[in-house]
This record gives structure tokens, C-alpha cells and sequence, in this order.
């Protein structure tokens, strides 16, 4: 097979990509004070034959701090790293959306600034344990439901910290919408139990994902904007909707009236979570005319068949970039691919990160 589709140029909204394929977001807790710097740069900038780069879940608020060590982008500072890391990537051609994660109830105090709370769209607590720096794994606490107030400040949250990401220079912004985040919290009944307009109906469980994704693009622009979404739930302490199908369809046409340049589908069942059922990924796929990207598992050789039938604009691939920094070049080579260091994937450090052989 030749990977003719796979290395072919494609242009996303207005914005040229060297090839179909894109480094998924993959979260790697390395910035110090929540803040990137050099070895940031160094890490995205050795990724940079990738036609798009997606960064790790990056905090639009301090509330979304959910983790230990995931950068923000609501700081001067936080903007300055970014823009060394962005100015790495652009000096090798690349092009870069950074992705908006706000961690709502998936988070725990001691992971967040001194005085904020843990939201969530109800007062329902995520399954496990959260790790943090000071007190190791924690219980998840019950988080707080959020009122019209904080719902508003969310949503105003999103919108700067697009903002910020065009100041930083990023391409675009990719809004979190899966595997369990704020934003797929009010999608998901798991999460999401409130009897007022912003839960319930598919309607009141859709408000939350397209009030974010109208005002954002309204801010930087409908084609400076994808969102991630994932239908099949398991992470997090998400489920499976019965209602999934409609639910997605609405929120595809809803993104497509819009104008956002793509949406990116998560299918983690290489991991052993379900897989999108292939009804929600038709109703997506029907309703949206930007672009769609695949995830979960690929290949080259099976990218370039989801390519060449049409199923997709572009394919994500997020492991094997950890550990094979020029992956692009390893797959048109059809060369091994060196395996990840697993237990440095969260640590502080080059160690697992910067160190790959190029």
C-alpha cells in the first residue's frame, strides 16, 4: 500500500497542513506552575512533522486545573510559554491548536490555586481517585453544581482564553468535549442530572457544548475552531447514553450551522472502552460539512484506508508520538517504531518526554 491519501496536502478551514496526519492531545503534566516553557518547546517542536499539532488539555480557567502540573493559558506568563512553544513548531513548518480543557469535577483541591472550588454541572462525584503532588491519590470530591453564575463564567472563560491562544500564536483551539471534562460532563446524564434548562432534554444537555463553541467562535473566528467529542463515554465515570445518537447529531448539525473547521471523534476501545457505535458516527459524519478527524489505534496502513474511502479528513495519532518524535517520517518508511516509556508518561522532566531518539 502507498500512503498516497495519508501524505497528501490538506487545507483546514483556511489554514494548509503538510499531511492528513495530527498528533492527538495527549496530557503529560511537565509544566511547572501550570506554566510551559523550554522543554515544552523542545517536545512539540521535535513533533513538528505532524500536519497539525493538538496540545495537551490546557486550562482555560483555575478551575479547570484539575490535574497536577497541566499547563493554563490565563496568565501573561502562561501565554509567553505558549508562544515559545508555538514559535517552535511554526519554525519547522508546522502548524498547532492548543486544546481548551476545563477538568470540572474531575480535579481535586490540592491540584488547584489556593480558594478555588471544584465545579461540576451536578453535585455528583466522579468514580476513583485523583493523584496529586502533595498528598498522592485522593478520593474525588463531591464537586460543587454549578449556578447561572458560574455556568456564565465558565463559558466567558473559554472565550478568553481563545483569546489568549491567538495572542500565544497558536492556529486554532480545539474545545475539550470528551472523555469526561466539563464540557462533556453537561453532555452526559453520568454527570449531568439537573431538572433546570441545562440538563435533562437532549436540548438542555447540548446548551452547555454549543454555548461555548458559538461564543468562542464568535471571538476568534468559526474556522480557528474544532472540538473533541466522545459518544461511546468510559472515561471518567461517563456512560453510554441510550439517547447517543440524537444527542450527537444535534450537537454535529449545531457545530456544522456554526462554520467549526472540524470535530474530532475519540475511540478509545484500543484501550478497552466501547466503541462509537457506527450510528452516532454516521450521524455525526452526515451532519457536519467541516472537517472530521479519527482517532484511536491507527496504523499507517489503516489511515490511509479510512483516508482514501472518505471517512475522514485527517487521523490522530497520540502514543506513538510520545515515544517516535518524527513519526510521520517512520511511517512513510514503514520503519519500527521505538515503544513508549509508560511509567514517565505524568512525571516532571525530560526523562520519557524530550529524550526520544530523533
Amino acid at each position: 500500500m502507498t500512503y498516497s491519501t495519508l501524505f497528501s496536502e490538506y487545507t483546514l478551514g483556511d489554514i494548509p497542513l503538510k499531511n492528513r496526519i495530527v498528533m492527538a492531545p495527549m496530557t503529560r503534566c511537565r509544566a511547572i506552575a501550570n506554566t510551559p516553557g523550554a522543554l515544552e518547546a523542545t517536545y512539540y517542536g521535535q513533533r513538528a512533522f505532524a500536519g497539525l499539532i493538538i496540545t495537551e488539555g490546557t486550562a482555560p480557567v483555575p478551575e479547570g486545573l484539575g490535574y497536577p502540573r497541566i499547563p493554563g493559558i490565563f496568565t501573561d506568563d502562561q501565554i509567553a510559554g505558549w508562544k515559545g512553544v508555538t514559535d517552535a513548531v511554526h519554525e519547522k513548518g508546522g502548524k498547532m491548536f492548543v486544546q481548551l480543557m476545563h477538568t470540572g469535577r474531575v480535579g481535586h483541591p490540592l491540584n488547584l490555586p489556593t480558594g478555588r472550588r471544584v465545579l461540576g454541572p451536578s453535585a455528583l462525584a466522579a468514580p476513583g481517585k485523583m493523584y496529586t503532588d502533595a498528598e498522592g491519590e485522593q478520593p474525588y470530591p463531591v464537586p460543587e453544581e454549578m449556578n447561572e453564575a458560574d455556568i456564565e463564567a465558565a463559558i466567558e472563560g473559554f472565550v478568553i482564553a481563545a483569546k489568549n491562544a491567538v495572542a500565544a500564536g497558536f492556529d486554532g483551539v480545539e474545545l475539550h468535549g470528551a472523555n469526561g471534562y466539563l464540557i462533556d460532563q453537561f453532555i452526559n446524564t453520568a454527570s449531568n442530572q439537573r431538572a433546570d434548562s441545562w440538563g435533562g432534554s437532549v436540548e438542555g444537555r447540548c446548551r452547555f457544548p454549543i454555548a461555548v463553541a458559538q461564543r468562542v467562535a464568535a471571538a476568534i473566528g468559526p474556522k480557528r475552531v474544532g472540538i473533541r467529542l466522545s459518544p461511546a463515554g468510559g472515561f471518567n465515570g461517563m456512560n453510554t447514553d441510550d439517547d447517543a445518537v440524537e444527542v450527537y447529531t444535534a450537537l454535529a448539525s449545531a457545530f456544522s450551522d456554526m462554520g467549526l473547521v472540524y470535530i474530532h471523534l475519540v475511540d478509545h476501545s484500543a484501550l478497552g472502552t466501547p466503541a462509537p457505535s457506527p450510528d452516532v458516527v454516521a450521524g455525526i459524519r452526515n451532519a457536519f460539512n467541516g472537517a472530521l478527524i479519527l482517532s484511536g489505534g491507527y496504523d499507517g496502513e489503516r489511515a490511509e484506508t479510512d483516508l482514501a474511502a472518505g471517512n475522514c479528513e485527517l487521523i490522530a495519532f497520540g502514543r506513538p508520538f510520545v515515544s517516535n518524535p518524527e513519526l510521520p517520517k517512520k511511517i512513510k518508511a514503514r520503519a519500527e517504531l521505538l515503544p513508549p516509556k509508560m511509567e514517565a508518561f505524568y512525571t516532571p522532566g525530560p526523562e520519557g518526554y524530550t529524550d526520544y531518539p530523533l
